[in-house]
């Protein structure tokens, strides 16, 4: 118990460190270059969005018309644009694992709603789809704008900046979304799609719930920073403390004799 105790927290600690943010690399990359780079990054940012590419893969699970997909796809790239733009003009900021954590609720939100679990749990219709992949548009906007302003963005031609930065996440949109058509297209003509159709989006449920839960992992440690430290060995060695802890309050438990 103790050893999947420290694994588990560990675990957590190396996929956090790799999630999509914005690195040294990329700043300096940044100071370096122009809007260039700023458009690479947006592609690379988009491209490595594992919670924007669980969404989007989510969206178009079972839209098989490419009119479908053009349209609900409009409605969220119409959404992430307005909160990307704007709430970086204005600096508006809030704690990016914190709207990452909401971001992988709406992932779980899609897989839910794949699943029928409006009908099935509650006896309810579905709520407008385009209207919900609209305002999860401006979620995922508002995270994409939080990484953003990670940047030295300064004044002088910061609205070419974000601009390129947008340009660039809509190049790594549609360069993702051009290889899940083809894998849905190709997989929606064997008999398989519709046996494991419901289990790949309990799948998708439990890896957006699994985000979530990596997130609020992640803001714990942002905001609790003395007591629980951003540097890997002192993470791991933080977690077996707490477990040597726990095993040692457990021994210490006195045991009841059996009448």
């Amino acid at each position: 118990m103790k050893f999947k105790s420290l694994l588990v927290g560990g675990w957590f600690a190396q996929w956090t460190a790799f999630a999509h943010g914005i690195s040294d690399a990329d700043k300096q990359g940044i100071l370096e270059g122009g809007n260039l780079e700023y458009l690479k990054l947006g592609t690379t940012h988009m491209l490595t969005g594992y919670d924007h590419l669980l969404f989007l893969f989510g969206v178009i699970f079972f839209l098989s018309r490419f009119g479908d997909i053009i349209k609900f796809i409009t409605c969220f790239t119409l959404g992430h644009c307005v909160t990307l733009v704007f709430a970086t003009l204005l600096h508006i900021q809030a704690n990016y694992y914190l709207i990452d954590a909401v971001i992988a609720l709406t992932v779980c939100y899609k897989a839910f709603e794949n699943m029928d679990g409006f009908r099935r749990f509650f006896g309810l219709q579905s709520p407008n789809l385009l209207v919900a992949v609209f305002v999860f548009g401006l979620i995922h906007g508002f995270g994409l704008s939080t990484r953003l302003q990670q940047l030295p963005l300064g004044q002088d031609g910061l609205v070419l900046r974000i601009l390129s930065f947008n340009l660039g996440v809509e190049f790594g949109q549609v360069a993702a979304l051009s290889g899940m058509w083809i894998f849905l297209s190709g997989w929606r003509k064997t008999q398989s799609f519709m046996k494991w159709g419901k289990v790949a989006n309990v799948v998708l449920f439990s890896a957006g719930l699994l985000l979530f839960l990596m997130q609020l992992h992640r803001y714990e440690h942002t905001q609790f920073a003395e007591e629980f430290p951003l540097n890997k060995e002192e993470h791991f060695q933080l977690h077996e403390n707490m477990n040597r802890n726990r095993d040692l309050e457990t021994e210490t438990v006195p045991v009841e004799p059996q009448r």
